[in-house]
């Protein structure tokens, strides 16, 4: 039997601990004592769907890609060309599949920036084209004529999305430890839009 093929409650409490494990310590400090310990099982049923730690930490970046393509950037809606909507739509969804896979990306922003030297040729290779691929998907169909003609475009496009990732990564420290089932969506989106519109004012003729 394979692991995607055990019960669904005992497969997303190892993966959520290996997710954790992985995003504290990095791989090589990441102890497969502590995942099955957080996870609740015995430690010859993680070797038994996993040879080793490195085979563990490779299929949760398969994994995660597969989610953060499917979930996320497969769902960019391309026929809106103003860019504060688009970017807004984005951001939106970015969150939204944040709140519900917190682990997933707290993972993968590790992997993204550190930890990638653990990975086979393969991996490194799809993170480098979905990292590109997203990026290109962004800023694809845009109508560049709203801003105002007097600025530099691709340094108020940076502008813009350094500002907005900062406000992403804020409200998500801001929102460490919340029960998410009580999560009052509406009222962040209220304040993510309101930043929006200054920029947008900013930014527009």
């Amino acid at each position: 039997m394979a692991f995607d093929d055990i019960k669904e409650d005992t497969q997303k409490k190892i993966v959520d601990a290996a997710l954790k494990e992985f995003a504290e310590k990095g791989y090589k400090q990441a102890s497969t004592n502590q995942i099955v310990q957080r996870a609740g099982v015995g430690k010859g049923m993680l070797y038994y769907y996993f040879k080793n730690k490195k085979e563990l930490y490779e299929y949760l970046v398969r994994n995660s890609l597969n989610t953060i393509e499917n979930d996320y950037i497969e769902q960019f809606d391309l026929s809106e060309a103003d860019f504060f909507k688009r970017f807004s739509q984005i951001v939106e969804l970015k969150m939204r599949v944040y709140f519900k896979n917190a682990n997933l990306f707290n993972f993968m922003s590790q992997v993204f920036v550190m930890e990638s030297d653990h990975l086979p040729d393969d991996l490194i290779k799809r993170i480098d084209v979905l990292s590109t691929e997203g990026f290109a998907k962004l800023y694809q169909n845009i109508d560049y004529s709203k801003f105002r003609s007097d600025l530099d475009v691709e340094k108020a496009i940076h502008l813009i999305q350094w500002s907005m990732d900062g406000y992403a990564e804020s409200l998500i420290e801001r929102l460490k430890g919340i029960d998410f089932s009580q999560f009052n969506y509406e009222k962040y989106h209220e304040e993510f839009m309101d930043y929006l519109e200054v920029l947008k004012k900013a930014f527009y003729q």
